[in-house]
């Protein structure tokens, strides 16, 4: 493995270099529509906080607390609130943030690989096809914060496969309290500390993932115990969107047998409402958590090199989270491809290229076609919508597809 150190340290390198050109193509020709941007809203967030406003309780918020130095740190040296449009400043800004979350995600990839004694061949097409994944993912790159919690998930899970499961289970819960989507993660965490080192092991793994989450909620706690609860309420109540797999299936009953359905705006998003919206809504979670149970189960379960399992199965949990869930922004695509890029073998490889797939038919309509979808719900848009969500079906589905023949366990490592 030492052996191999210089080599993934300059495949990093690369990476990152490639990581830049993609961030900079991104800026230009087909990729410059970007009508469709969270930046504004960041803005205010970080201009409040500037100037002595405490989130929650002078103002309402989203996100979870983990995302507010992403927001306040662009508008640092701001006089002054904006009363319309945004700074090129705070832009700017906030775009170097996301780059440099970018390197931060490609180097606990590195490390991830390296935990797992990937060749250079592996390592470099899993770099590579992180490093090139704005090329797939779009404008929305640039205004979005989800390279930050993809990137301190990625940290995570490097931490995990290297063996500090404690750590692990710190950032990990960090990570949690920027976005709710890591918690897929926890049981495999508690599970692998489990059959590493006992029930004591599994136990403060736990305790340590849930004091960090709660670590930066209790300042705000204190501050507005109601601003809080209408932030978790926000995150967790709402309608079934759009883009989601239940909303295509309703859209594709519309199409194919009349069903009524029409699009509303709460939450900050699109959703469809129908009367069976609620009941796909249900359905689709309930599949959620038996897919995510599954995975856990298949984890705890499985005979393969414990450090490949997590990779794999991490991978599956968090997908399994974002194909079957009541919300699915196109943003959430990018916490999928560090995750998946990991991902071993001939399994990576088909799960990868359902991905690139995925990815493709989400920039086909997001951001420019984003519009016709939500206003004309023509058939053309939403079956390119329904394959996508089915693609990401697919890639659960390879990624939880059973070994075929007995693998040996690696050795127990303390």
């Amino acid at each position: 493995m030492p052996s191999r150190a210089p080599g993934l340290l300059w495949l990093w390198f690369a990476s990152a270099l490639l990581f830049v050109a993609a961030w900079t193509l991104v800026h230009r020709g087909p990729y410059h529509d970007s009508s469709i941007i969270d930046t504004p809203v960041y803005q205010g967030y970080g201009d409040r906080m500037v100037s002595g406003q405490v989130p929650y309780a002078d103002f309402d918020l989203e996100y979870p607390p983990g995302a507010l130095p992403v927001f306040a740190l662009p508008a640092l040296g701001h006089s002054g609130p904006v009363e319309d449009g945004l700074r090129d400043d705070y832009v700017s800004r906030f775009e170097l943030e996301m780059l440099f979350c970018g390197f931060l995600l490609l180097g606990a990839a590195a490390f991830s690989l390296r935990a797992v004694d990937a060749g250079l061949l592996r390592s470099g097409l899993a770099l590579g096809a992180i490093a090139l994944a704005p090329l797939l993912l779009g404008p929305m790159v640039l205004s979005r914060f989800d390279y930050w919690p993809a990137a301190v998930t990625a940290v995570a899970v490097a931490l995990a496969v290297s063996g500090q499961r404690r750590w692990a289970a710190l950032v990990l819960g960090l990570a949690i309290a920027i976005k709710v989507y890591p918690a897929a993660l926890v049981p495999l965490l508690v599970i692998e500390a489990w059959r590493a080192r006992g029930r004591r092991e599994a136990a403060v793994c736990g305790g340590l993932v849930l004091g960090a989450a709660l670590l930066l909620y209790v300042p705000f706690l204190f501050a507005s115990p109601s601003g809080v609860w209408v932030s978790v309420h926000k995150q967790t109540g709402r309608p079934l969107q759009i883009e989601t797999l239940g909303s295509a299936l309703l859209l594709a009953g519309h199409h194919l047998f009349g069903l009524g359905v029409s699009v509303t705006n709460s939450f900050g998003s699109q959703n469809l409402s129908s009367r069976f919206s609620g009941l796909a809504a249900k359905l689709t979670t309930l599949l959620e958590l038996g897919v995510l149970v599954a995975v856990w189960i298949a984890f705890g379960r499985s005979k393969e090199d414990r450090r490949e399992a997590f990779l794999r199965y991490g991978a599956a949990a968090v997908v399994a989270f974002v194909a079957f869930g009541k919300v699915l922004s196109p943003q959430f695509m990018i916490w999928l491809v560090p995750l998946v890029a990991l991902v071993r073998g001939r399994r990576g490889l088909v799960a990868g290229g359902l991905l690139v797939l995925a990815l493709w038919l989400t920039l086909y309509w997001f951001p420019g076609r984003y519009w016709k979808l939500v206003d004309d719900m023509k058939p053309g848009l939403t079956t390119i919508v329904l394959l996508r969500d089915l693609l990401l079906v697919g890639v659960v589905a390879v990624l939880l597809r059973p070994v075929r023949g007995p693998r040996l366990e690696e050795p127990r490592t303390p």
